[in-house]
Parts: C-alpha cells; structure tokens; sequence
C-alpha cells in the first residue's frame, strides 16, 4: 500500500467523483430498504486514497466548553455531540447556548440554528436512520426537550424534535456507542440493564419503537478487577460494525462473553435473528496494566472493506503489553490465540480514538509520540513527535510523515472520516497551530 507521499495531488474531477460514488451509495441504501444495513454503510469512515491534508479549514465553528465526543454527517450536515454548553461560529463573537448537540452546514460549517433538541445531558452516540430524516442519541441524558428518554433519544435530523412513537426501552446507566444494523439499535455502555431486565452493557432496541430486542443478549460478564482489587461495574467503551452489518466488535470492562473467556475485546457475528459470539479470540488484552483501570481499552474501528480492525488502549507503559498503542488485528479464521498484525507503541501515553481509512489508520489521544516501543512515559530510541493526533501505515504499522500536530489536553475523543476529509472531535483548542475549539475538519488535498 503507497502512502501520500507516492500520490498525486486529488484533481478537481476526481474529488467529484468520489463525492458522486459516495452519494449513490447512501442513495441506493436508501431505495434498498433494507436490503443491506445502511447505518453501518453510513457510519463507516470513508475510504480515501491519499492522506488528509495537514491544515485545518478556516469555517468550523467552535464549541467553547466541555469535549466534543461524536461527529455524524447526514446529508449536507454534520453532527456536533458532547458535554459542551456554548458555540460560536467561525469569525463570529456572538455565543449560542446550544448545549450537547448542534448541527452545521457540511460546507460552511455555519451553525444551523433551527436544529434545538434541548438534552439535559452529555451526547456521546450517534446514529443515522436510514431514510437520514432522523438521528438516534445516545449518552448520559435522561431527557429530550423536557420529556423522559433515559439515555437513548431519536430526533428529526431538521428541527431536533422528538420522533413521535419512538418510546425507548430504559436503560439504568449510560450509552458510550451505538449502532443502526437494519431496524436493530445496538448500545454498548455501562449500563446493567434495558427495560427492567438483565443487560449488562450490551443490548439491542427495535429502531422503529424503541422495544427492547432480546435478539442481542451476548451475556457480558465479569468485570475486570484492578491489582489493588477494586472494581468497576461491566460496561463497553466503545464498538464498530462493519459496512456489510455482518460483525460487530466491542471493547471494555469484561472477561467473559456468552459463558466463554473474553478479555476486553470480542468479536460477535449479527445475522438477521441476532447476535452470537465468534470463535475469535485474542488474549493479548488479558493481562493488567495500571492498577487503576480495569480496562484499558478504549476505541476500536473496523476497516472500510471489513477485513481487519484496529484498537486503541491507554494503561501506561508496561513491556510485552498493548497498554498505550495500536494494534491492528485480521479477522480471518474464526479462532483462538489471534496475535496483531502490528503494534504501534506510543511509550507511555492514552489514544482514545481510530478511524482507517484505507491510506491511513488515524489515531488519537493526548500522546506525545508513535513509534516508541521503549519509551516509559519519554522518547525511546527513535520515536516520532506526533502531539495529540498521528498517522499510521495500515500495512507496515509505522507513522506516516503526516503531522499536523495538536494540543493534548485530557485528548482527542472522536476521528471521522467522511469522503471530504477527516473531522476531529477534542476536549482542546489548537490544531496546526491555529484555534479551532473542540473540532476540526482537515479536507482531503
């Protein structure tokens, strides 16, 4: 696989076309119905053939407080979801009070005003209807425009007006991520249980009425316990389906799976009928790394043609580990034992956020280097300055040239690609050295 340094600057007609492919796969999604599960297709980042570029478009506006956690485009717009309370646009003074979720134009990135669902919590999923006339929530909330929704919402994508006969299943504790595989809302977070029933972390609601769908019950069990013996309620941080809907991956605070040992991370096969486990496993992520994470794990992205993932952990540095890196994983045979194709170390510092892309696998944090396999919390033998966000080569696991760099801060939530480019979603304010508070968008060259 080339890097951006073998390729050509993207011509004019070719940034066309990819924008016109892009659409008339959403279209024909769209008019299939259902044929193929669309949200997957649509949450997927895009494929790219080159790098983004490393400067920052000057029109994203910016949230002032608080992180932004999640960014969905539908259409021609792009989805703001987080703890903050206050934006602004670019080269505007005025400050809007539009808390934890706003919308703005894909090209100009102006702040569209007649989106208002007023969420009296933090936003940290989202998803798309198929039809994109809607947007499913998910987060720490327990209402939407003044009306209960414990944790999961769906609003019209126009004015953020709750969908009428949309009535959710509650959820005791929070949502960290969703996804939309055919009229199947699936939620991981730290929530124990849907509806007054047992799920721990893992269930599923039907996207039409909000039901519980007891298609999807995996079973999560047995919380991991820190070395000091302290422990944390099982919860997911974070998963990804693939474009096709067909596997579902998740991370987090877990050792067992449907009966069977999974530390961390499993892999599940989704049919139409539901949810069961795959036979793959991995016990790279059972062992322990700072005594106060239970897990370690903490973003994970299947690639666009669905045949490997990456996951992203922090946990310090602690030789013959994965705490601190990324590791790129096949999927393949169904079997146990699987090892990463590679690790990219960062020597001591959290990523909590990938996106690949096919030219690059992104990733995010608030980490000072890549390529740092000895480091301890410093810089090895020959590591690479890549502050607050980096690229990596999908096939040789090494840091691209790419640098833009960016504050660190507690790091970088949220990377998503779309067929523009790549947006940035953070808790800070610098990008390239320019101001852009809490989100970014670094455009295809």
């Amino acid at each position: 696989m080339t890097t951006s340094r073998d390729h050509p600057r993207a011509t004019p007609a070719r940034r066309r076309r990819r924008r016109r492919a892009a659409t008339a796969v959403v279209a024909a999604l769209a008019v299939a119905g259902g044929a193929l599960p669309p949200s997957p297709a649509l949450a997927v980042n895009a494929t790219h053939t080159t790098v983004v570029d490393t400067n920052p478009v000057d029109w994203t506006p910016h949230a002032l407080d608080g992180t932004v956690y999640r960014i969905l485009q539908i259409g021609n717009r792009v989805y703001l979801a987080g703890s903050f309370t206050k934006v602004r646009n670019a080269g505007q003074t005025a400050q809007l009070a539009m808390p934890r979720l706003v919308a703005i134009d894909a090209t100009t990135g102006r702040i569209d005003t007649t989106f208002r669902p007023v969420v009296n919590g933090t936003v940290k999923a989202l998803a798309a209807s198929p039809d994109g006339r809607s947007l499913y929530l998910g987060g720490a909330f327990t209402t939407v425009n003044g009306v209960a929704a414990p944790r999961v919402a769906r609003v019209d994508a126009a004015t953020g007006a709750r969908v009428a006969g949309f009535a959710p299943a509650a959820l005791n504790n929070q949502v960290n991520d969703m996804r939309l595989v055919g009229n199947r809302l699936i939620l991981g977070g730290a929530f124990q249980t849907g509806g007054g029933v047992t799920r721990r972390a893992l269930a599923a609601l039907d996207a039409t009425t909000g039901a519980a769908d007891a298609s999807v019950n995996l079973r999560i069990e047995g919380p991991r316990k820190t070395t000091s013996g302290a422990t944390a309620p099982v919860k997911i941080e974070a998963l990804d389906v693939s474009a096709d809907g067909r596997r579902l991956v998740f991370v987090g605070n877990f050792s067992s799976v449907a009966g069977v040992a999974r530390h961390q991370l499993a892999v599940a096969n989704l049919t139409d009928t539901g949810a069961t486990l795959s036979g793959w496993s991995t016990l790279r992520y059972q062992p322990q790394c700072a005594a106060s994470m239970p897990t370690y794990l903490r973003g994970v992205d299947i690639s666009p043609d669905g045949t490997w993932f990456v996951a992203v952990t922090t946990g310090a540095a602690f030789p013959g580990t994965l705490c601190d890196a990324a590791s790129r994983f096949e999927f393949g045979t169904e079997t146990g034992g699987r090892q990463p194709t590679w690790v990219n170390y960062t020597g001591g510092d959290t990523l909590l956020s990938v996106a690949i892309t096919g030219a690059a696998v992104y990733v995010g944090g608030h980490q000072r280097w890549l390529d740092n396999p000895y480091g301890r919390d410093s810089a090895g033998a020959g590591p690479v300055s890549r502050p607050g966000i980096g690229a990596i080569h999908p096939t040789t696991g090494k840091a691209l040239a790419w640098n833009p760099t960016k504050d660190r801060g507690v790091g970088t939530a949220e990377l998503y690609a779309t067929d523009r480019g790549l947006w940035v979603g953070s808790d800070t304010v610098t990008v390239a050295g320019e101001y852009h508070a809490r989100v970014a968008f670094l455009p295809l060259p």
